[in-house]
Order: C-alpha cells, then sequence, then structure tokens
C-alpha cells in the first residue's frame, strides 16, 4: 500500500523563504519511494513524502516542527492512503 505524509508550515511574515530552506534541508531517517516541497502565497511550505507501508505503520519518519521563530502558527501533518 501507498501511503503519503503531507507536512504544512505557514512562516512568520516575510519568512517563507528561510521556512522553505529549511525544509528542504531536513533528513528523514529513511528515504521515501518519493519526496516534493512546495511554495504557496502566506509564506506556507508543504512537503509530501510516499512510503510503501501501512497507514498505521508507527515507524514512518515525519519531518520535525521547525525552530519556533520560523513558523506563525503550529504545522499541520496529514496522513493519505492511496485507493487507487
Amino acid at each position: 500500500m501507498t501511503v503519503a505524509l503531507m507536512w504544512e508550515a505557514r512562516a512568520v511574515p516575510g519568512g517563507g523563504a528561510e521556512l522553505l530552506a529549511w525544509a528542504r534541508e531536513q533528513r528523514l531517517a529513511q528515504e521515501p519511494a518519493r519526496r516534493e516541497t512546495f511554495r504557496a502565497p502566506q509564506d506556507r511550505v508543504l512537503v509530501v513524502t510516499w512510503w510503501e507501508a501501512s497507514y498505521d505503520d508507527p515507524d514512518l519518519p515525519e519531518l520535525p516542527d521547525p525552530p519556533g521563530d520560523l513558523v506563525g502558527r503550529p504545522v499541520h501533518r496529514w496522513r493519505f492512503e492511496s485507493v487507487g
């Protein structure tokens, strides 16, 4: 089964480039099958990783929370399983 982990953070005003750089530097304990990083208006950064694992696998590595001075609100995380 394919599981996608989504990590989304919103930077402090004007801090989008710094948050994006921080997210791109983060390494996971395991390599995902795929990883993509996105940016959006309002200094938001999204990282999606794809894994061949079960939905409830507790050992899938996730990105940590960034330093508090980079974010304007708590990180949002979602987990999805492929249905296709």
